[in-house]
């Protein structure tokens, strides 16, 4: 079927693209700060694409148009992209080229690469630098020409910024600056411009509501010796926030005034900036002035450790969370086939649960409710057009999260809601053994989320089955559901930082199975790094659990675990029924004691 408006505005682009001088046009999923989420104004991709995941980038050529994704959209993007004519590359799926090896085969020589080089990282930047260099092809990387296409485009997001009490993040302003101007010191830099919108949250301990579900706001900030500047639109600018920049000696700027601030304030050294979140075009601007010290932000990783008092807050909010993912699955499987109950009316009532509760802000991210296939998708989103009726079989797979004052949430729960295939319960049990195995994960400082990932996969590699994704990321505090370095996974990108695992860290822990047209499962819970004795051979660690929800025993096969494994869930239960009763109702009290019973 043939899709009439994507086609017609990819000629709409084309016919910009050729009044520019443009051969090729390239449109990755980023904003000015390469967020992963982004608010309306930045979705080009999606408006050009149809397709509406989280990564992607765009390839539009003369003639032909390629859009790349990762395992998380494979089935999604399939459907999405029907009848575009756009074709789907399957990243690091066997034959398939990167975007820049597929430019550096399809360009002919002299020919002039396009795109906005404020949504373009320094390292894809560079990395087509290189890629296209013996063509000599040309880059145009100073306008948005997809904004000529765009008819009316959202505008750009604006909102007051919050001023969080320093109680609550354990750590002053002052504190953090003096930590970051340490590590400036150690690698010899005398400015460090910083671009990564939950870094800068995290520094200046303040908030904003500029990407929805991720409380950032739009910002810049330029660090020396002796000097803190951070640029804001003019309007989120609040008088809570310039008696707290008073109060540290931050001078505040309008968001609009970087470049021309840039280009021309002293600068009498290197500049640190982090090539995989800076904009290509800040990386030409600030080349023309200094040497640059590419290296991952000081504030990445300072942000990752979580201090006592974050820590604290977070155990609090977790158990909070997990009650009412609780009270949730205790509703659903009571009423299931008793009450009409679709993938949205199922998840508007667990938002409207967390809504209901004290300290809350917002979703982490909009609620994944996804009925059978529907669950197949990693990221699938229910709305009034694609919306499963639930009945009284099959599995539902819930993903969901929470940003309240003192933590961020991120738990799924994959039920039966009924009678269940043979297949479907082997499948599960097999994914919640390796949860539960990587959850009790004994390890040594020093080691990565690549050490650890067989954990997880272990139970399903074993029935030469894999999920194409990470097992695990870093949670925020208070800040994006997704941060790093710190990632569970057997696969890095050779440009991405592989981070130790260290007392602090916080990290999900989330295998999964996804059978296109037939069903997914996955079940996640977020952990706490922590040590444990250290001897002679060295730091053992290992990780406390924040989640405490049930794994539906009505899909677990006890025949097919191990008893050490059973032994791990039955233990994890009745540790959610001591953390989670006191916060539940009789009734849901009942509920949970049958659903943690020891098996």
């Amino acid at each position: 079927m043939n899709n009439p408006i994507i086609t017609e505005r990819l000629d709409r682009l084309r016919q910009v693209m050729r009044e520019n001088g443009v051969d090729w046009y390239l449109v990755p999923t980023a904003d000015f700060h390469h967020s992963e989420y982004v608010d309306g104004y930045f979705k080009v991709r999606e408006y050009l694409s149809n397709f509406s995941g989280s990564n992607g980038s765009l390839i539009v050529g003369p003639s032909q148009a390629g859009l790349w994704t990762d395992g998380r959209y494979f089935i999604q993007a399939a459907q999405e992209l029907e009848g575009t004519g756009i074709k789907l590359y399957r990243m690091q799926e066997e034959g398939v080229p990167t975007l820049e090896a597929y430019l550096a085969k399809q360009m002919r020589e002299g020919e002039t690469l396009g795109f906005d080089g404020r949504v373009v990282d320094t390292r894809l930047g560079q990395r087509l630098e290189k890629a296209l260099q013996k063509k000599k092809i040309r880059f145009s990387c100073d306008r948005d020409l997809a904004d000529a296409v765009w008819t009316n485009r959202p505008p750009l997001p604006c909102h007051p910024v919050i001023v969080l009490d320093e109680k609550i993040c354990g750590e002053t302003v002052e504190e953090k600056l003096k930590r970051v101007r340490k590590k400036m010191e150690e690698l010899g830099a005398a400015g460090h411009f910083l671009s990564r919108l939950d870094d800068l949250m995290w520094l200046f301990n303040i908030r904003g509501r500029d990407v929805a579900c991720n409380p950032v706001a739009l910002s810049y900030a330029w660090i020396t010796k002796t000097e803190c500047h951070l640029f804001l639109q003019k309007e989120e600018m609040t008088d809570a926030l310039y008696a707290h920049a008073d109060r540290y000696g931050i001078v505040l700027h309008e968001y609009w005034e970087t470049a021309d601030f840039l280009s021309a304030c002293p600068i009498e050294g290197k500049i640190l900036c982090d090539a995989g979140q800076i904009s290509y075009a800040f990386y030409r601007l600030l080349t023309n002035r200094a040497g640059l010290i590419l290296s991952q932000n000081p504030t990445e990783r300072m942000k990752a450790v979580k201090n006592p008092v974050e820590i604290a807050h977070m155990r609090e909010v977790y158990e909070k969370d997990s009650a009412i993912v609780c009270q949730f699955l205790c509703w659903v499987k009571k009423n299931i086939g008793r009450l009409p109950m679709t993938e949205l009316s199922a998840g508007r009532y667990l938002d409207d649960l967390r809504r209901s509760a004290q300290g809350f802000w917002d979703l982490s991210f909009p609620t994944i409710c996804a009925y059978g296939p529907n669950a197949a998708m990693m990221h699938y989103e229910a709305d009034e057009t694609h919306n499963s009726a639930l009945k009284d079989e099959g599995l539902l797979l819930v993903d969901s999260g929470g940003q309240y004052l003192g933590g961020t949430t991120d738990v799924t729960r994959t039920i039966a809601l009924g009678r269940i295939s043979q297949k479907m319960k082997a499948h599960y049990t097999a994914v919640a053994t390796g949860m539960l195995r990587l959850m009790n994960a004994r390890f040594l400082f020093g080691c990565s989320g690549r050490n650890l990932d067989i954990l997880a996969r272990q139970p399903l590699w074993e029935q030469n089955m894999d999920y194409k994704c990470g097992t695990g990321h870093g949670v925020g505090y208070m800040l994006n559901v997704h941060e790093g370095p710190q990632s569970i996974r057997w696969r890095f990108a050779k440009d991405a930082p592989e981070a130790e695992i260290e007392a602090g860290m916080v990290v999900t822990d989330e295998p999964g199975v996804y059978l296109e047209g037939e069903y997914g499962i996955r079940i996640e819970n977020v952990l706490l790094a922590v040590n444990g004795e250290k001897n002679g051979d060295g730091q053992f660690m290992h990780f406390e659990t924040l989640t405490y929800v049930p794994i539906d025993r009505d899909a677990i096969d006890p025949s097919l675990m191990r008893q050490e494994d059973i032994a791990l869930l039955n233990r994890y239960h009745a540790l959610v029924r001591e953390k989670i009763t006191p916060y539940l109702d009789r009734e849901q009290a009942e509920w949970l004691a049958r659903a943690t019973r020891p098996i």
